[in-house]
């Protein structure tokens, strides 16, 4: 395999020479297996000789030691390549650059070998609330995602803490909590601070019960007024529909992963997440459906597979999802290949809005999702329907469907509702 990147016998000769001669034909292979192309093989063999040199230089015998070697070269790489002067990040990607391909050299040669990742997660507020997040997942039964929201407005909090330079949550006080929330009201729209107020609610419990905090501040957290009912659907007509899958350019294999994506989002109205966790097991070709196990509230639905979406989805699994033996449906155009999330699938069908010039508030899957249920709702289906048809958890959220006709009031504003009337 290594001559299918290197045609020099001088640099094969050297290669295999190399007391890391094998460890690197092994990485050459994997490297070949997980679809990388000839540009990044070229790119990180020669790094990785580098490394051998130096750990050859400094006394290395056996594999084993290598790991302790991976600081000291990065440090010597940059040195060696002057690069000590550089931009912040771009220093920083090029430690990533030598780093990486020795750390996954290592993960070959030695099956016990880990890293510590150079950005680890760590929990805001933990050192005085220690524990929250463990309640959050196993006391109160939350889910992941529920528990990542929350942790991206307790973030908020401890910057904004940080920032008015307090470092003891037991000095928290109504004032701070309301300067928080006024702080937060410049950068949140309504849905956002309900959000933060509910999850800061939670924590503020919380800090209470552990005796964090004297008084429960809970009370003193006011979410934004919200009318139930008040917002429009963000649906697009069944025309637009169409411009935003002919903007889709299904020559590439991106464009059949996403063409097919789109049939799917808008035909069974699937939430993002429920798209990106789509499994090939899913797919039930014998008998024409297809099944949505993982929904809200732990349901699961059993849709017909239309032809038209079974056509999008051969089409991909064809001629454009990489050959692997993940079992995910949906992948990344790009090596390494990896099952796609559900932030991804939002903002492909944001994109794919802005590249057709459809005008939408908060362009993202949510628009084809609610386009699938005012389309059921034009057709006079019942809301009970409605709702089981696309994972509704209640009722109450198929309403705002059916408070408006979104078609009359469209021929209002073209002047020609004088029938409607």
């Amino acid at each position: 395999m290594l001559d299918r990147y290197f045609t020099k016998p001088e640099t094969l000769d050297r290669i295999g020479t190399s007391w890391l001669g094998e460890p690197i034909k092994r990485y050459v292979n994997w490297l070949h297996e997980q679809g990388y192309g000839p540009r990044t093989v070229q790119r990180r063999v020669p790094v990785l000789m580098q490394f051998g040199e130096f750990t050859r230089a400094r006394g290395a015998t056996t594999w084993t030691t290598l790991p302790d070697y991976v600081a000291p070269f990065v440090d010597h790489y940059i040195q060696a390549h002057e690069l000590e002067r550089t931009h912040k990040e771009a220093l920083a990607d090029r430690m990533k650059f030598a780093r990486t391909p020795v750390r996954q050299l290592l993960s070959l040669i030695l099956p016990d070998y880990t890293w510590k990742r150079s950005r680890q997660w760590s929990a805001p507020l933990a050192k005085q609330a220690e524990g929250f997040f463990d309640y959050l997942s196993q006391e109160r039964g939350l889910s992941p995602l529920t528990v990542k929201n929350i942790t991206h407005h307790i973030r908020r909090l401890e910057k904004y803490l940080q920032r008015i330079e307090l470092h003891d949550l037991g000095a928290l006080s109504p004032a701070v909590i309301s300067a928080f929330m006024t702080d937060s009201s410049r950068d949140l729209g309504k849905s956002a601070l309900r959000g933060l107020s509910s999850h800061l609610r939670v924590f503020l419990d919380y800090l209470h019960r552990e005796g964090v905090t004297e008084r429960n501040l809970r009370p003193v957290v006011e979410a934004p007024t919200h009318y139930r009912l008040a917002k429009v659907p963000r649906a697009i007509t069944w025309d637009e529909v169409r411009r935003l899958l002919e903007s889709v350019d299904r020559r590439t294999p991106t464009g059949k992963r996403d063409y097919a994506m789109l049939l799917l989002l808008v035909t069974y109205g699937l939430r993002a997440r429920e798209a990106a966790a789509l499994r090939l097991d899913d797919i039930d070709w014998e008998r024409q459906r297809f099944h949505v196990p993982e929904r809200k509230a732990g349901h699961s639905t059993a849709y017909p597979l239309s032809s038209i979406v079974a056509e999008g989805i051969v089409e991909y699994l064809q001629q454009g999802r990489p050959k692997t033996t993940e079992r995910s449906l949906f992948f990344r155009a790009r090596v390494p290949y990896q099952g796609i999330d559900a932030t991804v699938v939002s903002q492909l069908v944001g994109r794919y809005l802005r590249k057709a010039g459809i005008t939408v508030p908060r362009a993202g899957s949510h628009t084809l999702r609610h386009t699938c249920v005012q389309r059921l709702v034009d057709a006079h289906f019942d809301l009970k329907s409605i709702g089981d048809y696309v994972g509704h958890s209640s009722p109450a959220s198929t309403e705002i469907y059916a408070k408006i006709n979104i078609e009359a009031l469209r021929e209002v504003a073209l002047g020609v509702g004088e029938d409607v009337l």
